[in-house]
C-alpha cells in the first residue's frame, strides 16, 4: 500500500551556536546565531522516506515560521521529500496554535502519517505531536524508538521503525517508556511523534540538493486560515543559569564522606 506522509521541519537555533540572553531577558541575542531544522524533525524526515522506500507513496513536509523556514523545507527536499508547505507566520506561536495550524495543512492534505519530532530543542516542550492527534480525532503513538538488537547493521540503516500492516490498515510503532519498550498497533490514519534512537537522518547528496530546488513549496499566510494566532502561553522573561561555583578538595574519603552526609544530605 502506497502511502501519504506528512511530516514537519521547524527551524531552531543550531545546538553547537553560544546562546546569549538579552540584557531585559526578552530574548536571545540572534545575531551570529546559525540555525538549522530541528534534530528530532530530521528523525521523522528520515522515517517518512525509509517508508517511502519500501511502501510507496508521497512525502510532505510542512513548516510554520517565517520566509527563512524555506531553508528547512529545502534541506527535507534535499533529503529525498516530495514537495513543501510553508505556513507563513512572524511572531512567537505556542503547542496549541501549531497544533491547529498543522490540523489545517492535515485537513487539506488528508496524510495516512503524520510525523513529528517529539520535541522541538528551542523550548523543548513536546506538547504538538499531542495536541495534533486530539485535534484530528487519531490514535497517537509518541516517542517512536527502535529495536536496533534485533536488526543487522545494514538492515538497521534502511528498514522503516515503523512497520505498516499487512492489510495497510494498520502501523505499529515501537516506543519508550520508563519501563522499559512497550509495542502499539495504530489503526490509520495516525499521528507519530519519533525519538532519537528510531533511526539515524542521511544525509543530503549533491543531486537531492539540485533536485531541491525544483521541488515545489506552496506557501499560505497563516492569517488566511481562520484561527486565532494569539498564543496561549507566554514567555515572561529569559535568563542565564547562574555561574557554576568552584569545587571543594577534600583531605581523605572520609572528608568527602562527612561533606556529602552532613552538608550535601546527598547519603
Amino acid at each position: 500500500m502506497a502511502l501519504k506522509v506528512l511530516v514537519t521541519a521547524k527551524r531552531v537555533e543550531d545546538p553547537e551556536s553560544k546562546i546569549k540572553v538579552k540584557p531585559d531577558g526578552s530574548g536571545i541575542v540572534t545575531d551570529g546565531v546559525n540555525y538549522k531544522m530541528n534534530p528530532f524533525d530530521e528523525i521523522a524526515v528520515e522515517e517518512a522516506l525509509r517508508l517511502k522506500e519500501k511502501h510507496g507513496g508521497e512525502v510532505v513536509v510542512a513548516s510554520i515560521g517565517g520566509e527563512k523556514s524555506v531553508t528547512e523545507i529545502r534541506a527535507a527536499l534535499a533529503m529525498g521529500v516530495d514537495r513543501g508547505i510553508l505556513v507563513k507566520h512572524e511572531g512567537p506561536l505556542d503547542p496549541l496554535v501549531v497544533s491547529a495550524l498543522l490540523a489545517k495543512v492535515c485537513e487539506a492534505e488528508k496524510p495516512d502519517v503524520v510525523i513529528l519530532g517529539k520535541q522541538s530543542i528551542d523550548d523543548d516542550q513536546n506538547q504538538a505531536g499531542q495536541y495534533l492527534a486530539a485535534r484530528l480525532g487519531r490514535p497517537q503513538a509518541t516517542f517512536a524508538s527502535k529495536k536496533e538488537s534485533l536488526e543487522s547493521e545494514a538492515e538497521a540503516k534502511k528498514e522503516p521503525g515503523l512497520k505498516l500492516g499487512a492489510d495497510g490498515k494498520t502501523i505499529q510503532v515501537v516506543r519508550e517508556i520508563d519501563g522499559g519498550i512497550e509495542t502499539l498497533e495504530l489503526r490509520l490514519p495516525a499521528v507519530v511523534t519519533t525519538d532519537l534512537r528510531l533511526n539515524k537522518p542521511r544525509f543530503a547528496s549533491l543531486p537531492g540538493i539540485m533536485k531541491a530546488k525544483k521541488k515545489p513549496v506552496q506557501e499560505i499566510a497563516a492569517a488566511s486560515l481562520g484561527l486565532d494566532l494569539t498564543p496561549k502561553v507566554v514567555v515572561k522573561k529569559l535568563a542565564e543559569p547562574p555561574a557554576r561555583k568552584g569545587g571543594v578538595k577534600v583531605a581523605d574519603v572520609e572528608e568527602l564522606w562527612k561533606k556529602l552526609h552532613d552538608e550535601a544530605k546527598a547519603l
